[in-house]
């Protein structure tokens, strides 16, 4: 059922656990700190700033508080060289144009009489209101939402993303609810939005920016919390296997990857194994289905070998192109043998042990900025400075060569 629109003079909210109690109904599982944010978010007519690693529920939050409270919606998603033009306003040119045409006759009546060139200008100039009005003017979300008759609530995605150009046009915007228009004037809200920036923390923002708006960060649920978003979902997973679920993740996320496993992708992940008809977790069905989650191949290899340790102790997962018979793996093609020794190692005919369980953590940000590393190849690389591959084509060898000698035997000939 919609909300109703909420009227100016009416709080969105008369508390805190009205927050919460709202919230949860539209599926939005909020704790005690975010509601209390959000309520004086509704109280203070600030804006909120939410700070965080992607997939926690910022940008949901948005979605969320205008369905409660009956606002419409209006989002302007940040990207790296947005100019002001896509966020305030623009003017519609191809309008201006079209009616210029159109109004060409009328234009003509009106310099006809004039004496002179500048005379003419001059007249022309004197109607430029008409073509700078509201009537050519497209609004872009900032603008729509202050000079909207309707309550809006103004979301500002992943702000991060844009330049430091841009922060300083939303200044105006954040402080006053009001944006000025050279050529017209200053539009001043009068019912100022809810406003809500997302920040995933890819670079700081400006003290500017963060002194108009409350912030919280928002970090990942604990345990429960992120079990209760999952039943809220109607995923069909069965409890027990939500709450081991919700156990995996968990420890997904302690393995330094490189993206982790969002909430949003938690709710995912159950809603595949239960059209699997998954009733418990098991390592096999886990790795056939962690692209749900994992979006990295790194990522995924590393998560494949612990994958048994977080589900049961006690278990294996088989590799791809392994066999296991209950005494070791065997390798087709390559003759050799690996026995197990009872300690969870495995032994080559050499005498050395490999425990593969235990793994060397890799730090993925140093093998990132290793890669990034200027000279780390050769000068036979392509692209790389210096002189360039060493082994070079004889002169003369080409086949442009040989057909010039031929025509030239044929001349002299």
């Amino acid at each position: 059922m919609p909300a109703t629109p909420q009227n100016s003079d009416t709080p969105a909210f008369a508390s805190v656990d009205e927050v919460v109690e709202r919230f949860a109904g539209h599926g939005y599982i909020a704790d005690r700190r975010l509601a209390t944010t959000v309520f004086l978010l509704t109280r203070l007519d600030k804006p909120v700033l939410l700070e965080g690693p992607a997939g926690v529920g910022k940008t949901e939050l948005a979605k969320t508080l205008a369905a409660v409270t009956g606002r419409r919606l209006l989002r302007l998603q940040c990207y790296e060289g947005q100019d002001e033009s896509r966020a305030l306003y623009e003017w519609d040119y191809g309008k201006q144009l079209l009616y210029t045409q159109m109004l060409r006759d009328k234009i003509g009546d009106l310099t006809a009489d004039a004496p002179d060139l500048a005379s003419a200008v001059q007249r022309i100039e004197e109607q430029d209101s008409v073509f700078f009005s509201d009537r050519f003017l497209a609004p872009r979300p900032l603008l729509e939402a202050i000079r909207g008759e309707q309550p809006a609530v103004l979301l500002i995605d992943e702000v991060d993303r844009a330049d430091e150009a841009l922060e300083a046009v939303l200044l105006e915007c954040l402080a006053e609810y009001q944006v000025s228009v050279p050529e017209i004037g200053t539009y001043t809200a009068k019912v100022p939005p809810y406003v809500v920036l997302t920040s995933n923390n890819t670079r700081d923002l400006s003290a500017a920016l963060k002194r108009r708006c409350l912030h919280l960060f928002l970090d990942y649920p604990d345990a429960e919390r992120e079990l209760e978003i999952v039943r809220s979902k109607n995923t069909g997973l069965p409890e027990a296997a939500a709450r081991r679920l919700v156990e995996v993740v968990r420890g997904l996320r302690d393995l330094n990857l490189r993206k982790n496993p969002s909430i949003s992708e938690t709710v995912d992940w159950a809603r595949t194994l239960a059209v699997l008809g998954v009733e418990e977790l098991d390592p096999a069905v886990l790795a056939d289905t962690a692209n749900v989650v994992l979006k990295y191949e790194r990522d995924l290899h590393r998560a494949l070998d612990v994958l048994p340790r977080l589900v049961d102790p006690n278990r294996v997962l088989p590799r791809p192109g392994h066999h296991h018979d209950g005494h070791g793996h065997h390798h087709d093609g390559h003759g050799h043998h690996h026995h197990h020794d009872g300690h969870g190692h495995h032994s080559h005919p050499d005498g050395h042990h490999h425990d593969h369980d235990q793994l060397p953590e890799v730090d993925g940000r140093a093998v990132r900025a290793a890669m990034d590393r200027q000279g780390r190849h050769d000068e036979n690389y392509y692209g790389a400075p210096g002189p360039g591959p060493t082994h070079r084509p004889v002169p003369g060898g080409g086949q442009g060569a040989r057909a010039f000698a031929a025509v030239t035997r044929r001349r002299t000939g």
